[in-house]
């Protein structure tokens, strides 16, 4: 081996390709793959197929799924917004799930992130949606606000506040002073909602 030339060594062949399985193709499923987040809001509905067509219309939302049944009513949607992804369906005899519009509100508010926030808000008090907190600029640094769906769903609004720290001093003054008088800031007198 000694004193041989780089062109004396013997030349290695190329591995031959690897040759194609002839498994059969796997068969598509007729259910598009939707893979949730760990954690996703599954929103019960009177009228869901409704709400999936306002929830497009109000937030951008783009379906994933609609299952219905025989009846039209809606098995199950799945929508995403920016992001993240809302499932929802009708209420259906002897389900355990509410609509909240029968138990005088509902205990959960989905929260949307945005800095095209007052683009969102806008669009979805056009669209019908019902002001309980008027979206402004907060005291902690959000432009913050909350609305109702047509469908007694909450929803709170957020992105940061371009704001001076004297403004947010001010803010947080007039919130305490609220809160101390037995008010909510930006609920009105006694806890009522505002309405648009």
């Amino acid at each position: 081996m000694y004193g041989r030339s780089e062109s004396a060594r013997p030349q290695v062949a190329p591995l031959p390709a690897k040759k194609k399985s002839r498994k059969p193709a796997k068969r598509a499923s007729t259910r598009p793959q939707v893979r949730p987040r760990t954690v996703t809001p599954y929103l019960a509905v009177n009228g869901a197929t409704e709400a999936l067509e306002w929830y497009k219309r109000a937030f951008g939302a783009k379906q994933l799924e609609r299952q219905l049944e025989p009846s039209g009513k809606l098995m199950h949607g799945t929508l995403k917004i920016g992001d993240s992804m809302v499932m929802l369906s009708d209420i259906f005899p002897g389900s355990d799930m509410k609509d909240p519009r029968d138990t005088g509100g509902s205990a959960v508010s989905l929260h949307i992130f945005s800095k095209d926030i007052d683009r969102i808000w806008k669009k979805a008090v056009e669209a019908g949606a019902r002001v309980v907190m008027p979206l402004d600029n907060q005291f902690w640094g959000d432009r913050y606000g909350k609305l109702a769906d047509p469908y007694g769903h909450s929803w709170a609004f957020s992105y940061p506040a371009k704001m001076s720290e004297a403004e947010k001093e001010r803010k947080r003054e007039e919130a305490m002073r609220m809160m101390s008088a037995g008010d909510r800031p930006g609920m009105g007198s006694e806890g009522s909602v505002d309405r648009a």
